[in-house]
């Protein structure tokens, strides 16, 4: 499909410009034939191959005359050709398409800060209900027409159709505005790929890819991949954690980083805090008191995380809490900070 679109593309361009070449030679023949000025050689030009039938610009002789005819003919075979061109491009349905895919490619190049999904796959999916559910702009890279076609019916989703391991497809998604990456495609050899793309064109970009082998984790981490993800792995591990020790995957089930859940999780930027609390220690924060939110986690600006922070940790730049609380708590953490 996108082949044919592209030679449709070709023709066009080949009509332009041999519309173009002719209104050129018309123009030079009258200059040089019958020694007329540039205008009324235009002139001249643009009334014979338009065939509107208006008056010569001056007396035609007899090699005008015959050039006249030249051009009225020559410009009939190309007329016939825009025509057909023109006609095809419409049937295709491409021009519909294409302005389709303009009105999407402007508003996705105004994105800022966004995470782009490469693929709509059932991972791809449950990557996109949980981004949208949180309010994250994102975009999706998808090379499949039937998912194209379910994508388009939610105007709420931006997609980029093309293969995600094109640089040129990424780039239209906006991956060097992006903040995030998600490379969910079937084939880890695309994935590994998709993120040693994003990485060069983008060094701050947090990428998190899926992996089916075991072989393929360390790979994508060299790449250049944040995270790596296994679904299959994943999904046996949390099965048998049921077996062993269900109620407590059952709570961590229950947790969740937004919504009306009993018990929310939710991240803290160091630099996000009011001035007078950096380089303060977690206990002059007081966000028990001031919030009601309980402080499970932080991570150091060297990414290493402490479970159940001594209250003499320091908030230094570059590092982050993550708190724990009802949805009411959380609002307040969220008008206070």
């Amino acid at each position: 499909m996108i082949f044919k679109t592209n030679i449709v593309k070709s023709r066009i361009y080949k009509a332009l410009l041999l519309l173009f070449t002719l209104v050129v030679t018309g123009t030079l023949g009258y200059i040089l034939i019958s020694d007329f000025s540039f205008i009324n050689a235009l002139y001249m030009t643009v009334i014979t191959i338009s065939t509107v039938g208006f008056k010569e610009a001056q007396p035609l002789d007899l090699y005008s005359k015959i050039f006249t005819i030249f051009l009225i003919f020559t410009s009939v075979g190309i007329y016939g050709y825009v025509i057909s061109v023109i006609t095809e491009y419409i049937s295709n349905n491409n021009l519909i398409q294409d302005l389709k895919f303009k009105k999407v490619q402007k508003k996705i190049n105004k994105l800022k800060e966004h995470t782009i999904v490469c693929g709509y796959g059932r991972n791809g999916k449950q990557a996109i209900t949980k981004l949208l559910s949180y309010k994250k702009s994102c975009v999706i890279i998808e090379s499949d027409i039937e998912l194209i076609d379910v994508i388009e019916q939610d105007l709420n989703i931006l997609y980029v159709k093309g293969d995600a391991t094109d640089d040129k497809t990424l780039q239209r998604a906006g991956i060097d505005k992006a903040s995030s990456l998600i490379t969910t495609l079937p084939s880890d050899a695309d994935n590994l790929y998709v993120v040693l793309s994003a990485r060069q064109l983008n060094k701050e970009c947090t990428i998190v890819s899926r992996a089916s082998n075991d072989s393929s984790y360390s790979k994508l981490k060299i790449a250049g991949a944040d995270n790596v993800i296994m679904p299959d792995k994943l999904g046996g591990a949390h099965m048998a954690s049921l077996v062993i020790t269900p109620d407590v995957i059952e709570f961590i089930d229950m947790l969740s980083i937004e919504g009306d859940s009993t018990s929310n999780i939710e991240e803290l930027i160091i630099e996000d805090l009011p001035v007078e609390y950096r380089n303060k220690s977690i206990f002059e924060l007081d966000l028990r008191r001031k919030t009601g939110c309980t402080i499970i986690g932080f991570k150091t600006p060297d990414k290493e995380y402490i479970i159940n922070p001594d209250a003499t940790i320091k908030l230094v730049p570059n590092s982050k809490l993550i708190v724990i609380g009802n949805p009411q708590e959380i609002k307040k953490l969220n008008e206070l900070f």
